[in-house]
């Protein structure tokens, strides 16, 4: 194979398994608010999401650690992207708060 072709699929399997790691953490917070058992939420979908993301990293790698690099890269990528997409909307002031000031003038 290419080996540009195999660093692309590479880390288009770094954006998959990082997709699969922080979607699941996302979806077991959203999960664990409404259960009667959250530690055992979190702990199972720990043991989950890092089984399956260091068996993910192992198979492409295929033993050449060149090919972990790019799937590093689009697993940090993943992250990124998933931390900006579950970030709670931030309300705006309608009016800015004006500053106090504290000096006297003489």
């Amino acid at each position: 194979m290419n080996e540009s072709l195999s660093l692309a699929l590479a880390w288009l399997a770094g954006v998959a398994l990082g997709l699969l790691f922080f979607g699941g953490l996302w979806w077991t917070v959203r999960k664990t608010i409404s259960s009667p058992r959250p530690a055992l939420w979190f702990f199972g979908s720990l043991l989950l999401r890092t089984g399956v993301t260091v068996v993910g990293f192992y198979f492409v790698s295929g033993g050449h650690w060149e090919r972990l690099l790019p799937c590093l890269l689009g697993f940090v990528m993943a992250r990124l992207f998933m931390t900006r997409l579950t970030r709670p909307a931030v309300r705006r002031l309608i009016q800015p708060v004006r500053e106090a000031s504290h000096a006297t003038e003489s």
